[in-house]
């Protein structure tokens, strides 16, 4: 059965939105593992537009299942896992001007660097996972690099216009989901998954873990956040 990782990343955007202390990312992430969580995302980003340095470390102090942590390769963030010491750390592309992640990283131009980073991180006992479009040359070139796992793009299948072109990227996100697990890889899968599309996607046997925020957010809104990541989870399983 796939996992399903829960990010709160949006929970801190409605608080920040009025600078205040509510509503807490700390305690969604809380409420997500009752509900069967198996994990619990965030992005620190550089300009900390939602989530705050305060909230990475009070969910490193809290949480009973493991913290994923969305970054970008900078040295700054770098300093701040080997400080915080997540479960696992996800390199992801960033942009400031961007409302999303836009895209999957750009695992060929970053590759030295990336290496540094990858390389510290895994010296600090942190697994290393990369954020990628579903491409049969960034999967190989992630491999080259020695990291843990793949966390697939899948923001082109989830907002694909028609069912013709939502199929052809679910192919090349099998391709690419198949060339990983050849290559030992861990497989991940995340961007824009919501409560339909999850049940095309979900048959891929190779991923072993979804990392979803915005549709459970949104969710949450209308049936409280305990159900909303129930309802996710149960359709995963």
């Amino acid at each position: 059965m796939a996992k399903l990782g829960v990010n709160v990343d949006h929970i801190a955007t409605v608080r920040q939105a009025r600078m205040g202390i509510e509503p807490d990312p700390v305690h969604a992430a809380v409420l997500a593992e009752l509900a069967g969580a198996d994990g619990i995302t965030v992005h620190l980003r550089e300009d900390r537009r939602h989530i705050q340095d305060r909230d990475l470390k009070i969910l490193r102090e809290t949480i009973k299942t493991r913290l994923n942590l969305e970054m970008a390769a900078t040295k700054e963030m770098v300093q701040i896992a080997l400080n915080i010491k997540p479960d696992c750390c996800t390199i992801v592309p960033e942009k400031r001007e961007e409302l999303t992640t836009e895209g999957g990283l750009d695992v060929k131009t970053n590759s030295a660097f990336l290496a540094k980073c990858v390389n510290a991180l895994q010296d600090a006992n942190i697994k290393v996972s990369l954020f990628i479009d579903p491409d049969l040359d960034a999967v190989k070139k992630s491999h080259m690099l020695g990291v843990d796992a793949v966390e697939f793009n899948t923001a082109r299948f989830s907002e694909a216009k028609t069912e013709k072109l939502e199929d052809e990227e679910l192919v090349n996100i099998i391709n690419a989901v198949k060339m990983g697990s050849k290559l030992n890889l861990e497989i991940i899968a995340g961007h824009g998954l919501n409560y339909i599309n999850i049940q095309k996607i979900r048959s891929i046997k190779e991923i072993v873990e979804y990392n979803i925020g915005h549709s459970i957010v949104s969710r949450a809104l209308y049936v409280g956040f305990e159900r909303a990541v129930r309802e996710m989870k149960s359709l995963i399983g």
